[in-house]
């Protein structure tokens, strides 16, 4: 039964302090941002200053000390002003703290996660590889054991979110033969040999960071093992299952964000008469999408709650990933229909909406690899042939 958790004050001032941040500090910046291609690493900074890039980090670590809920909460406050920052956000809080927080040695946890928190350092995970996305334990990249207990890591990654202003980076390089036993996981601080390349070109998100990463003779001491040998595949899946409840979070706020403008312009367009509103060929679009909106909210929300309360939310959070990103997308289809000329115009934020909806079908796993595990749900075996 999906069941959303009951809000606590804690969450409600998380989201609270989202939201005021994200009116002062973000919305009024995003078009200029996106036309100039910027990565606005001081708001980034100023979002750690507050407490909001570290929220699920333990307070004896920098961080907030709060629980998953919290980080989708000021997920879609925070996506709704603008997509590309919300994904920084959603890296520092999940992909780069999170396989630290759950497998790092103490040593490793007190080295990186204060300034993680703090965004003092900004984190990224280098798992995808350009013959190694959904099928992450065919991975390539080679990390060799140089002797002295180190290891020395070949290979390149591909689509790195934040990989361009990253100071600290989660990766994962192949140590035993081939499939999932052989992969592990490595935390170590931008060093010679971990060489980023050119910002990528993409459709949307173009306030966000997005590079390939190329690693050559990487070295690393036997501390930049992450949670032991052959434990990259499990560490690495089980930060994308509640990596893609936060993205689940992102694209409710993108769909909110797309909703509400399209109902401000059609309150205050006038045409033939009177305010555009006032037709139903505009009513029924963003009705059906306000109530499909409250849905993929409920379902990212129970995920976050099953994940809080430590049960099983891998399911769960496909559904919630699938659901909300097909709203986000079609949510911005409608804003832009709405506005019409102006929607297809960088006048307004519907085009760029439009534009950031598409990447949450995509990363974090793609709408098929989320009907691949609900279907696995349901038929078990059977659904695998």
């Amino acid at each position: 039964m999906v069941q959303a958790p009951t809000l606590t004050d804690a969450h409600r001032e998380v989201q609270a302090l989202a939201r005021e941040f994200a009116a002062a500090e973000i919305a009024p910046h995003a078009a200029e941002w996106n036309a100039r291609h910027e990565v606005p690493v001081d708001v980034l900074r100023k979002l750690g200053e507050i407490g909001l890039m570290g929220i699920a980090i333990p307070e004896e670590h920098g961080g907030s000390g709060l629980d998953h809920t919290s980080v989708c909460l000021a997920m879609e406050e925070i996506s709704a002003a603008d997509t590309g920052v919300s994904t920084a956000v959603a890296v520092q809080n999940g992909l780069a703290a999170a396989p630290i927080v759950n497998n790092g040695t103490d040593a490793q946890k007190a080295r990186f996660l204060p300034g993680i928190a703090s965004a003092e350092t900004i984190g990224a995970y280098a798992l995808t590889e350009p013959e190694a996305g959904s099928d992450a334990a065919s991975l390539r990249t080679t990390a060799t054991a140089d002797g002295r207990g180190g290891w020395v890591l070949n290979g390149a990654k591909q689509w790195i979110t934040n990989g361009g202003i990253a100071d600290v980076f989660v990766l994962f390089a192949r140590t035993g033969g081939p499939g999932a036993k052989g992969v592990s996981a490595f935390v170590t601080p931008a060093a010679r040999g971990l060489v980023p390349g050119a910002e990528l070109g993409k459709l949307g998100l173009h306030s966000s960071s997005t590079v390939g990463l190329t690693l050559e003779d990487l070295s690393l001491g036997e501390d930049a093992l992450l949670g032991g040998e052959g434990q990259g595949l499990r560490i690495a899946l089980e930060t994308l299952d509640a990596g893609r409840i936060t993205i689940a979070a992102q694209a409710c706020g993108i769909a909110r964000a797309a909703i509400d403008l399209a109902v401000s312009y059609a309150s205050e367009r006038q045409a033939f008469g009177g305010p555009i509103a006032r037709f139903q060929g505009v009513q029924f679009p963003l009705a059906e999408m306000s109530a499909r909106l409250d849905a993929a909210r409920l379902l990212m929300l129970h995920g976050a709650r099953l994940k809080d309360a430590g049960e099983p939310h891998g399911v769960a959070g496909a559904k919630a990933k699938l659901v909300a990103s097909r709203v986000a997308v079609e949510a911005a289809d409608v804003a832009v229909q709405t506005l019409g000329g102006y929607g297809y115009s960088a006048e307004f934020a519907a085009e760029r909406l439009y534009r950031d909806a598409k990447i949450t079908e995509l990363y974090e796993g793609t709408s098929e690899i989320q009907r691949m595990v609900i279907a696995r749900a349901l038929f078990g075996d059977a659904a695998r042939g």
